[in-house]
C-alpha cells in the first residue's frame, strides 16, 4: 500500500455543490455486453442469464479460477492468504481495510466534533489506541450493518432510496458468505490489476474481513448525506499515506461489483447494477476530492524518530517520539503508525497528551501475543529508530464551547487518551468538572496511576478513581452506577471494545443521553479511516 505504479483511465475529480454527486453517475464504468450464460453460472438472473461484470473500457483480463466450493484461487504467493501469516491481535488499523473507497478511521476533523456511542470508526486500508491494544479493534464482523459517528447517525429513520433498498438488498444476500465474497474479491483485483498488490500487506490474514465491515456501513447510511460525507472524506484523506491513487478507485470498483455480481447472483439484475455503479461512483468520488483538498495541506505520512522508550512493566511501554515536521491533532485523536521492522503494517494508537510545545508525541503500547507491531514497539524499538506516523484521526475531543462536566472511563492502555483529555481541559484554563475512572485488571495494570495522581493534585476539578477488577470484584462500567449522578455530564470511554460496549450500555441506564457518550473504538466501531 505504499506504492504502485499502475496507472489507467481516470475519471474527473469534481464534485457536485453537496459533494455526494460523484461526478455524474456511472460514468466511471463501462458494463460489457452480457456473456453467454456458463453451465457454472446458470444460477444468475431468472432468465438464466448472469448479469455482467464491469470493467473499465480497454480492460480484458481473465477471472481468477473457482475451486468447488466456491471460493476463489488466489493468484498471488502463499502469504497472500488468509491461512498464513501470523494472526495479530493488536488493535487493528481503522484504516487498515486496504481497498481504496471502501474503509476507514475518522481523519482530524477541521473543529472538534465528538462521536456518539452509535458511531463507528470505520476501517481503512493499511498501518490508537482509543483503547488498549490488548484486544482486537474491531471483533469479529457481525451480520448486522453498522454505523458510522456523528450526531445524523440517531436522527430519524426516513425513507430509503431506490438505490439503497438494491444495496441493502445486495449485503442482505451476500451476508452469509462474506468470506467467499472478500477472497473473490481480492483474487479479481490482484489477477485482472497485479501492478496494485504492492498496495497491501504481504500477509492478507488481517486485512480480509474489513472491506464487508466498511460496506456495511456505507451501504447502511448511503442516504444520510452528511454522515455518509464526514465518514469518506475521512477516509479518502487516511488512504493517501498507502499510495492509494484516484486510477485505482475505477479498478478497486469493478472487482468489487464482479464479486457482488457472482455472489448474490439470486437477486443480481441490471437495476441492481447500476445501483450498485452509481454507489461506488459517490463514495469513491467523495475520497478522491478529500484526498485532493487534503494533499494541498499536509503530507500523506511523517517521519519520526524514537527520542524516549519507557518500558512501565514487561509488556507496556510509554514511546516518545519526535515528528520530522509539524503534527496538529487535537487531545482525544490518535494516528496510525508504521515500524520499520513490518513495512505496510499500521496500527492505531492514541496520544498519550494534549499537544505540546517541544512538538513530542507520546504513545501508551502494550504488547500482546502475535502482535507485530505491538512487540516491536515494546520490545525491539530503542531511541534513533524511525518510524511512519499517518494524519491525526478521531473526534473524541472536548468541546470547550460548554461547560458540562466530562465523565471519562478508561481500561488498561485507553487510560492514554483519557489524560490527554485531562491535560486539554487544564490548558485551557476551565474548571469544569471531570471524572476519571481509571480500569484494570489487577493493581499491577495501574501503570500510569501515579501520573493521574499528580495530576488530581494539581488540578481541584479533577477526581481520579482507579478500580480494579480483582479486588472490587466489579467492572469498570459497574463501578461508574455507584456514583453520579452523571445526566449533566459528556461522557468519554477508552479500552478495549468489550469495556467500551458495557460502558455505553450502562451510561445509558443511568441517564447520559447517547449524544453526549463519545468513544472511537469497537466494531460498531468498524470503521475508521485515517
Amino acid at each position: 500500500m505504499l506504492e504502485a505504479r499502475h496507472t489507467m483511465d481516470a475519471p474527473t475529480t469534481t464534485s457536485a455543490d453537496n459533494g455526494t454527486s460523484g461526478g455524474g453517475g456511472g460514468d466511471w464504468f463501462t458494463p460489457r455486453t452480457k456473456p453467454t450464460a456458463t453451465p457454472e453460472d446458470e444460477s444468475g438472473t431468472p432468465d438464466g442469464r448472469r448479469p455482467a461484470v464491469i470493467r473499465p473500457v480497454g480492460r480484458q483480463t481473465a477471472a481468477p479460477e473457482t475451486a468447488a466450493d466456491g471460493t476463489a484461487a488466489s493468484p498471488t504467493a502463499p502469504t497472500d492468504s488468509a491461512s498464513t501469516g501470523v494472526p495479530d491481535q493488536e488493535r487493528e488499523s481503522p484504516d487498515a481495510i486496504p481497498v481504496p473507497g471502501l474503509m476507514a478511521k475518522q481523519s482530524a476533523p477541521s473543529s472538534p466534533r465528538p462521536a456518539t456511542t452509535t458511531g463507528a470508526p470505520a476501517p481503512e486500508p493499511f498501518a490508537s489506541t482509543t483503547g488498549p491494544p490488548d484486544e482486537p479493534r474491531v471483533p469479529p464482523q457481525r451480520p448486522e450493518p453498522v454505523s458510522p459517528p456523528g450526531p445524523a447517525a440517531s436522527a430519524p429513520a426516513r425513507e430509503a432510496s431506490p438505490d439503497a433498498v438494491l444495496v441493502r438488498r445486495t449485503m442482505a444476500e451476500v451476508a452469509p458468505v462474506a468470506d467467499k465474497v472478500t477472497s473473490y474479491f481480492y483474487a479479481l483485483l490482484f489477477v485482472r490489476h497485479p501492478d496494485l498488490r504492492p498496495l497491501f500487506p504481504a500477509a492478507m490474514d488481517t486485512q480480509r474481513d474489513r472491506l464487508l465491515r466498511a460496506l456495511l456501513t456505507a451501504a447502511e447510511h448511503i442516504d444520510n448525506t452528511d454522515v455518509l460525507v464526514d465518514y469518506l472524506q475521512n477516509l479518502g484523506r487516511g488512504h493517501r499515506k498507502y499510495g492509494t491513487r484516484a486510477e485505482h478507485y475505477p479498478a478497486v470498483g469493478e472487482c468489487l461489483i464482479g464479486a457482488l455480481g457472482k455472489y448474490a447472483a439470486g437477486v443480481w439484475d441490471e437495476e441492481m447494477e447500476a445501483a450498485w455503479i452509481r454507489t461506488y461512483t459517490t463514495i469513491s468520488q467523495i475520497m478522491i476530492d478529500a484526498a485532493a483538498a487534503d494533499e494541498l495541506r499536509a503530507p500523506a505520512w511523517w517521519y519520526a524518530e524514537i527520542v524516549t522508550h519507557d518500558l512501565r512493566t514487561p509488556d507496556v511501554a510509554v514511546v516518545t517520539v519526535r515528528p520530522d515536521q509539524p503534527y496538529p491533532f487535537l487531545a482525544g485523536q490518535y494516528t496510525s503508525l508504521e515500524t520499520p521492522w513490518w513495512p505496510r503494517i499500521w496500527r492505531h494508537y492514541s496520544f498519550a497528551s494534549a499537544p505540546r510545545s517541544d512538538g513530542l508525541l507520546s504513545f501508551h503500547v502494550k504488547a500482546v501475543p502475535a502482535g507485530w507491531v505491538s512487540n516491536a514497539l515494546v520490545h525491539r524499538a530503542r531511541p534513533g529508530d524511525i518510524v511512519r506516523l499517518g494524519p491525526p484521526a478521531g473526534s473524541m475531543t472536548v468541546d470547550h464551547t460548554t461547560d458540562s462536566g466530562l465523565l471519562c472511563l478508561g481500561g488498561g492502555t485507553g487510560i492514554a487518551p483519557i489524560k490527554a483529555l485531562v491535560e486539554d481541559v487544564a490548558e485551557h484554563g476551565e474548571r469544569r468538572p471531570v471524572e476519571v475512572f481509571y480500569g484494570a485488571r489487577t493493581d499491577h495494570d495501574l501503570y500510569d496511576i501515579d501520573t493521574m495522581l499528580r495530576l488530581q493534585q494539581s488540578h481541584p476539578w479533577l477526581s481520579v478513581r482507579a478500580i480494579i477488577d480483582q479486588l472490587a470484584h466489579q467492572q469498570l462500567p459497574d463501578a461508574v452506577r455507584a456514583y453520579g449522578p452523571w445526566n449533566e455530564y459528556d461522557a468519554y470511554l477508552s479500552g478495549p471494545p468489550g469495556m467500551i460496549r458495557s460502558g455505553v450500555d450502562a451510561l445509558r441506564d443511568i441517564g447520559i443521553p447517547s449524544e453526549r457518550i463519545r468513544h472511537d473504538s469497537v466494531e460498531e466501531l468498524v470503521a475508521a479511516g485515517s
